[in-house]
């Protein structure tokens, strides 16, 4: 999709100098789905005409979003998205599944019945989604019910830390959508969950928890080979890559 036109569809922009707030988010939201592909090259200038501002706010939103290891910058040669890095995406696994195991324990304490009509509500429409094939947007409200029960722990600032440490992990989950029958598993995994919270158990909630993100990981984790074009250069083995670093680096992604 071009870039003018994948920015065109992201929610509602201010186009006024000084919004590097916005465009951070934005940008992180098309790296995150792919709009923005992985190795591809980020012109200040388009962005810039794209957003109708000046180049320090595109300046700062790119600053941040290599803070977070989603874009490359090379001093004099450019800035390219970077590629998926499976390493720092099985390091957000891990911290998502310590934090959300903890989450769900609480939250079978603490759950009433109005937040289980609203997380079975979100089940309702995760189906709907999948039978209208908007694979696109099954995402976005599968991260809406994780924080709900993050929410309902009475620890909703757990969710902020998850989304920041699972950034490569959620380009992962991109990639992993269009794998036959695998969303409509996620579905159903959900909907254990639920189930267990419903019944104020803790140790059922925590297992279904644990199924759920370790199988959905283990079909993520098959992405690493079925698209390698989209990670980082590594020794192949997960676990154990290796970042491209220095001249290699640069020369790969089209420098």
């Amino acid at each position: 999709m071009p870039l003018e036109s994948a920015i065109s569809s992201q929610p509602m922009f201010e186009r006024a100098p000084g919004k590097s707030d916005q465009i951070y988010e934005s940008l992180r939201r098309l790296i995150v789905r792919l709009d923005m592909a992985p190795g591809s090259a980020v012109s200040e200038k388009d962005l810039c005409a794209s957003f109708e501002v000046s180049r320090t706010p595109v300046r700062e939103a790119l600053q941040r979003l290599a803070e977070e290891d989603l874009v490359s910058i090379y001093p004099h040669s450019g800035t390219w998205v970077s590629r998926i890095s499976f390493p720092v995406a099985e390091e957000g696994f891990v911290l998502r599944r310590a934090l959300e195991v903890e989450s769900v324990r609480r939250a079978a304490e603490r759950l009433t019945d109005e937040d289980a009509v609203h997380l079975d509500g979100l089940i309702l429409r995760m189906r709907r989604i999948l039978r209208e094939g908007r694979l696109e947007d099954y995402l976005e409200l599968d991260d809406e019910f994780h924080s709900a029960i993050a929410r309902v722990s009475g620890f909703p600032r757990i969710w902020k830390f998850i989304t920041l440490a699972k950034v490569h992990l959620d380009r992962m989950r991109q990639l992993s959508a269009p794998v036959p029958g695998h969303l409509a598993d996620v579905t159903e995994q959900h909907a254990a969950i639920v189930r267990a919270l419903v019944k104020r158990n803790a140790t059922q909630a925590e297992l279904a928890m644990r199924v759920h993100l370790d199988s959905s990981f283990e079909v993520m984790a098959g992405m690493y080979h079925d698209k390698a074009a989209l990670f980082e250069d590594t020794d192949k083995t997960p676990g154990r890559a290796r970042r491209r670093t220095g001249e290699g680096a640069l020369h790969d992604r089209g420098a």
